[in-house]
């Protein structure tokens, strides 16, 4: 990929301004703009499928079982004896690659020695070779980072996360998983937040993984026990009310075709359609008018689909036109909604046990361009969870960013959130 300069979503939050790789950048779709930190993310060419096509092999046990509290129960008393011998050393801000010969490649074997993701065998030359650079992907993705074998500021952020702090991570997390140890049903979805990621299971066996797009960190996506209660193919978008004041009258201010450009409409509480030239866009005045979007899966910021659930939160799940996103480490971009990759696997999944619904039926429905209604004939349990570690039965411990700061240990840096080369 190409290199480009621009103020990113991490740039954003963090109040500091980061480089991005990126290829021609395309017209912002309105899910980018409204949803997106200020509007202007690029949607660049990535591999769509990477969150959930990497080299690891995936356990097809849930998150959410006595199987992986019980490899997270033993992952802790591994990292205990890891923070008893002394930890890791810590890497120098010294960008890696194949290749390379630099006294930094040391330090790095030493580091993913301790941390159990190169062998010993493979020694201490200050080589960038093959083994390590394995071990660089292995390390990536058990912490949620794309595997490209290349040691950046993102991974060394990572890489020099202490190990009392991810002992402590673990700590924390197998209390969560342990109040998740009751049987959640035959049937049921779990979504994780810090991992930005879907599951679905059925008889204890994940079924489906898909990659998400969950809540930044100013709009967070919650906590919360609910269920799916039905699906609309070709949705109309209502425009929620805090999304108006800090998104579209900015838009509006900036670009007056902003409305018409993107399909929105706008409604009075009584159902009439006023212009966008009858609104004062330097007030607050559009607060009190109802916007609604047109469905179409090419600019609709629900995509082709929605899926709700019941919650007093107003969030619900749904496709997105910006799917570039699933292929970024860093997915915390909506208002609190949760974007699905591969949303028709998803729904195909939901609907399994609602007679006339099948796979064709799905897309006839979404290619007529209608708006239809499926309603599940039984609902299905859907947990929204923040588990920032876990571990499985092969032995392997994941890490995710502590993006809410829900863990109570502090200001621990934020690899997803740093991308300043790749």
């Amino acid at each position: 990929m190409l290199v480009a300069t621009m103020v990113s979503r991490r740039s954003f939050l963090l109040g500091t301004v980061a480089v991005v790789m990126a290829t021609s950048l395309p017209k912002a779709s309105f899910a980018q703009n409204l949803e997106d930190d200020q509007g202007d993310q690029a949607e660049w060419v990535q591999n769509y499928d990477a969150a959930t096509s990497k080299t690891l092999d995936r356990s097809t046990l849930p998150l959410l079982s006595p199987e992986t509290l019980n490899a997270t129960m033993n992952a802790l008393e591994s990292f205990k004896s890891i923070v008893a011998k002394g930890g890791w050393p810590e890497m120098p801000h010294v960008p890696l690659k194949l290749g390379m010969q630099n006294p930094a490649v040391v330090d790095l074997r030493k580091r993913l020695i301790a941390s159990g993701d190169l062998d010993a065998s493979a020694g201490l030359s200050d080589t960038f070779d093959s083994f390590v650079e394995t071990g660089v992907r292995r390390f990536q993705e058990l912490h949620g980072l794309r595997p490209t074998g290349l040691v950046n500021s993102q991974t060394i952020t990572a890489l020099n996360i202490p190990a009392d702090v991810r002992m402590k991570q673990l700590e924390v997390n197998v209390i969560r998983l342990r109040s998740y140890a009751t049987n959640p049903g035959y049937r049921y979805v779990v979504a994780n937040i810090p991992g930005a990621m879907v599951e679905t299971v059925e008889d204890n066996v994940v079924q489906t993984r898909h990659a998400a797009g969950v809540g930044k960190i100013d709009r967070q996506s919650p906590i919360m026990t609910t269920k799916v209660i039905d699906i609309n193919f070709n949705p109309f978008w209502t425009v929620p009310a805090s999304i108006i004041k800090k998104d579209l009258i900015p838009k509006m201010q900036a670009n007056p075709d902003y409305l018409t450009e993107n399909k929105i409409r706008i409604f009075t509480s009584d159902g009439q359609e006023v212009t966008p030239e009858r609104i004062n866009w330097k007030s607050d005045e559009a607060t009190h008018y109802q916007f609604r979007q047109d469905p179409g899966g090419e600019f609709n910021s629900l995509g082709f689909v929605r899926i709700n659930i019941a919650n007093p939160y107003g969030v619900y799940m749904h496709d997105t036109p910006a799917k570039g996103i699933f292929g970024d480490d860093y997915r915390f971009v909506s208002s609190g909604c949760m974007r699905v990759q591969n949303v028709r696997d998803y729904v195909e999944w939901l609907l399994k046990e609602t007679p006339g619904w099948t796979r064709a039926q799905i897309d006839e429905a979404i290619q007529s361009g209608q708006r239809v209604d499926a309603k599940l004939a039984k609902p299905v349990p859907v947990f929204w969870i923040y588990i920032t570690a876990w571990a499985t039965q092969d032995g392997l411990v994941q890490f995710r960013d502590d993006i809410y700061n829900k863990d109570g240990l502090g200001a621990v840096p934020l690899a997803t959130v740093v991308q300043t080369d790749q």
